[in-house]
């Protein structure tokens, strides 16, 4: 017993610091082990059963880097820039503010319009852990691959273990420490200073699907799930998931993994000489824009059409919106089966509030014989406060995931000293 209370941490603390290498260091940290486990083990077993343990220890080790691996990207061949979401679930009870300094979104708006909560929700409201958690962050397309444009930018701290758990704990997954030291130019991974600064390249995408205009959403796959369930949770088709995601075995999908959803956009009638003329939101979901002024919403209910709204609730300086003097933004006028209604077209002119123009246009609707539009598949799960998410769910089994795998690192110590259970 004295020799495994001395043989414990001192095993933990090598598995900690194997978490964070890359393969190439491996065999050296492999052999390092080895000699260390028939140091401590040379009284007390045979050179065989010092083998044993030693092999038993790295396949244990080697399923555990198995688990996370497997290098996250996107294909994104089409424009160059966009906004993109992340599925995030936190493991621990967090709160909106955290999320917001997390993932450095610029405003508090812009994280409540993506999970369509309330304007009024405070920045301290607490998040349950295993609470998806809708992430807006800008996407850039590069040689093909979408990754998020330079942010966000996490600081290197004394307590971080390494990059794998700074890519499996913080940010659960969407990237893995090979995709985080590519993007920062780090050779050796084992050799990080205490305040350096690391690009955190989210997986995303631009592109159109199948000639539409879509919100790519960075989805991590549930224990259990299938490509049919996410296909019908997210509104979209197996054939599409398989199809952009590059899967060829649909029964090999792994719970944990990061896979690009395709989420269909609203359109509008927001002007290409718009500041805001890359607006797309999904089904549930809102945005300000027009420093404030304007409050635009997407919902299956109003035929994917994105609805908008003057918001002075956020702004006391907005400049009257109007389309002539019978119709201001918003409203609209029905004639027999013509709905005519004054849109946002969106906005230009400059940064301060009290210098733009806010851009409208009169379009036009028939209601006759026109069927409701389909509305996607259940959310599966709620938000605090009782606000379903848009497509979220309590992804209760990744924290079990985790324990799983924290459990596996925690019983290295065990199989290297001979313990028998």
């Amino acid at each position: 017993m004295g020799d495994f209370v001395k043989m414990g941490p001192t095993v933990t603390r090598i598995t900690g610091k194997l978490e964070s290498t890359v393969e190439s260091s491996l065999n050296r940290d492999r052999q390092k082990l080895h000699c260390f486990l028939k140091k401590q083990s040379r009284e007390r077993f045979s050179p065989n059963q010092v083998e044993m343990r030693s092999s038993t220890f790295f396949c244990l080790y080697f399923l555990l880097l198995v688990c996370v691996s497997e290098s996250v990207k996107f294909n994104c061949s089409g424009i160059a820039t966009c906004q993109s979401l992340a599925g995030y679930v936190p493991s621990n009870a967090t709160t909106y503010a955290a999320i917001l300094s997390l993932f450095q979104i610029p405003v508090l708006y812009d994280l409540l319009g993506a999970n369509n909560l309330p304007l009024s929700t405070l920045p301290s409201t607490s998040v349950p852990s295993g609470t998806v958690v809708r992430v807006p962050f800008p996407c850039s397309c590069s040689n093909g691959i979408g990754r998020s444009r330079n942010t966000p930018i996490y600081t290197f701290k004394p307590t971080d273990v390494g990059l794998d758990d700074i890519a499996r704990r913080t940010y659960d997954l969407f990237i893995t420490y090979e995709d985080i030291a590519e993007a920062n130019g780090i050779k050796d991974v084992n050799k990080i200073a205490s305040g350096t600064k690391l690009w955190i390249p989210l997986p995303c995408s631009c592109d159109a699907v199948d000639g539409g205009e879509v919100v790519h959403l960075a989805h991590l796959v549930d224990s259990g799930s299938t490509i049919n369930a996410i296909a019908e949770q997210f509104g979209t088709s197996p054939e599409t998931l398989l199809r952009i995601n590059g899967i060829g075995d649909p029964t090999k999908l792994q719970a944990g993994q990061a896979i690009d959803v395709p989420l269909k956009a609203c359109s509008s009638s927001i002007s290409s000489e718009s500041l805001d003329s890359d607006l797309r939101l999904p089904n549930g979901s809102y945005a300000v824009t027009a420093h404030d002024c304007i409050r635009c919403s997407c919902s299956s209910v109003s035929g994917y059409q994105l609805v908008c709204n003057p918001g002075q609730e956020l702004s006391k300086s907005c400049p009257v919106a109007k389309c002539d003097d019978k119709l201001s933004l918003g409203s609209s006028v029905r004639s027999g089966c013509e709905l005519t209604t004054c849109s946002y077209a969106g906005y230009n002119a400059s940064t301060s509030s009290p210098n733009f123009s806010i851009l409208t246009k009169i379009t036009t609707k028939s209601l006759c014989n026109n069927a409701p539009a389909p509305v996607p598949a259940g959310s599966g799960g709620s938000l605090p406060g009782g606000t379903s998410p848009p497509g979220g769910s309590l992804a209760s089994d990744r924290p079990s995931r985790r324990k799983w795998m924290w459990s596996l690192i925690f019983a290295l110590p065990l199989i290297g000293s001979g313990f028998v259970i």
